[in-house]
């Protein structure tokens, strides 16, 4: 089954889900396809055919994609008018690959149980760099078999695939990556501003830490951008600040503390309030750049 080709749906064609869609085509499937604007004509030429919505869409396919941005999003394409739920049937599988919250997981995936179909969460960390070089991080919660048969098509969207646990768990393991990421580009932005105003030039900072215990892929890529001021998403902030949201409300049900976290969805406001919550997420440092009145380097 893994080299057969199969009808698979794929709704959310935004930043990742374009290219994560064309990756299932390029993988030599037949992709239908909804998203809430125009369909992207890379996909139309690389043969994905357009659907009306998301019923349509899991009524023609087998194994039904879900890239969106938040948990009220995938509730709308599931369970609204003309979603999912309206035409999927037993034996076929819904793979919610958005990041949202780990309980409307488990709600939702007892509601498509319920149908006779499976679930799988399966939310993905790489942004459109790994969505583009099918490289993507992908965190699974589900049933083992029913990963078993979704595995080789993740294969073509990522190299990193790991089953968790069951539903909610792929979510769950998405907000720990997003509070690791988080707190390091707090980081590498406190270090660079310090650096910065301290008279050093940040690029050679920069370099010098590469070699060091304080390496991290943060400090390469997103420090790069902070010195390049090259802000364009990527990770837009405002996604960055829902997955923390959700992060600071999982701490409230579970009665735990996540300060660190709680502080950098801070910095993350203050750079929505100067305006900047649509630029990539190492834009962070703006925020710690206005504290400071300096900036690590000059805007272009």
């Amino acid at each position: 089954m893994s080299n057969a080709a199969q009808k698979l749906g794929f709704i959310g064609l935004g930043i990742m889900g374009t290219p994560m869609a064309l990756n299932l085509i390029k993988g030599g499937h037949t992709l239908f396809v909804t998203t809430r604007r125009l369909v992207p004509q890379e996909l139309l030429d690389a043969g994905a055919k357009a659907c009306a919505n998301s019923a349509e869409v899991a009524q023609q396919a087998d194994i039904i994609f879900t890239m969106v941005p938040d948990t009220p999003d995938v509730e709308k394409v599931l369970f609204g008018d003309n979603g999912v739920a309206k035409t999927v049937s037993k034996g076929k599988v819904v793979v919610d690959m958005s990041s949202i919250d780990p309980m409307a997981t488990k709600e939702f995936a007892k509601k498509i149980n319920a149908l006779g179909a499976d679930y799988l969460d399966a939310p993905v960390s790489g942004g459109e760099v790994g969505a583009k070089a099918a490289s993507l991080t992908i965190m699974v919660g589900g049933e083992q078999a029913v990963f078993d048969r979704v595995k080789p098509l993740f294969d073509l969207m990522g190299k990193n695939i790991n089953l968790i646990g069951g539903n909610g768990d792929g979510q769950t393991t998405k907000v720990a990556n997003q509070i690791i990421v988080a707190l390091n580009i707090a980081a590498v932005s406190e270090a660079l501003v310090f650096a910065s105003k301290a008279g050093a030039d940040p690029a050679k900072v920069r370099q010098a830490l590469m070699g060091g215990f304080a390496a991290s892929r943060i400090l390469e890529v997103h420090g790069e951008r902070m010195i390049k001021r090259t802000f364009n998403p990527g990770f837009r902030i405002a996604l960055h600040q829902k997955d923390l949201n959700l992060a600071l409300q999982g701490a409230k049900s579970l009665k735990m503390a996540l300060p660190q976290t709680a502080n950098a969805a801070q910095l993350m406001q203050s750079c929505a309030a100067l305006g900047h919550d649509q630029a990539d997420h190492s834009a962070l440092v703006r925020a710690l750049e206005a504290l400071a009145q300096h900036h690590v380097a000059p805007d272009a």
